[in-house]
């Protein structure tokens, strides 16, 4: 599928699919988001209802987000909104379902973090995307491999065996395993 028909896609199935993502985290065992490691927590688009809950209960010092802005225009937090609130924003603008995040994204939002983990701050980085299972999973998988010294197997296992609906197809396989052998070749 072409770029242009891929983005038209992600837009249309938009709504559909976030309220599936809803319907599946009440009946179902998924969560909303789930804690990766002492640093990230991986999750689905967090509401603005969330903000309070995310920033005093799960202690959310920095969001990352995956999405495109229309993804997040009326539903959740942007820069501005997040910056009132004390949390440091990154968004990653990627399209949903058939993109990968590029080379370029994996690294600025894994040197995000890492900026983030070394001022050791007792807080947490929230990386999502709509449903926390593609884009933002792929990026959480290269900051384990970075911070760990994991294969992409065993990062993506840590993830699955924590957040067991994540889906990585083959563009994203990819992406980590490049996002990988940069690590080794630099």
């Amino acid at each position: 599928m072409n770029s242009i028909m891929g983005r038209l896609f992600a837009r249309v199935t938009f709504i559909p699919t976030l309220i599936f993502n809803v319907f599946m985290e009440r009946v179902s065992s998924r969560r909303w988001f789930d804690r990766i490691d002492d640093r990230v927590i991986l999750g689905a688009i967090p509401f603005k209802s969330m903000t309070k809950q995310l920033v005093e209960e799960e202690k959310v010092c920095a969001v990352i987000s995956m999405n495109e802005d229309y993804e997040l225009k009326w539903l959740s937090n942007m820069k501005q909104e997040w910056t009132a609130v004390g949390v440091s924003f990154l968004q990653l603008s990627t399209t949903d379902i058939f993109e990968a995040p590029c080379q370029e994204k994996l690294k600025q939002g894994v040197q995000f973090i890492q900026d983030f983990d070394s001022q050791n701050t007792d807080g947490h980085v929230y990386v999502h995307c709509k449903a926390g299972r593609t884009r933002s999973a792929t990026l959480v998988a290269c900051y384990l491999i970075a911070k760990y010294g994991w294969t992409p197997e065993a990062a993506v296992a840590h993830i699955h065996a924590i957040r067991s609906h994540t889906w990585l197809g083959p563009r994203q396989h990819e992406a980590i395993s490049v996002y990988h052998r940069s690590l080794q070749e630099g």
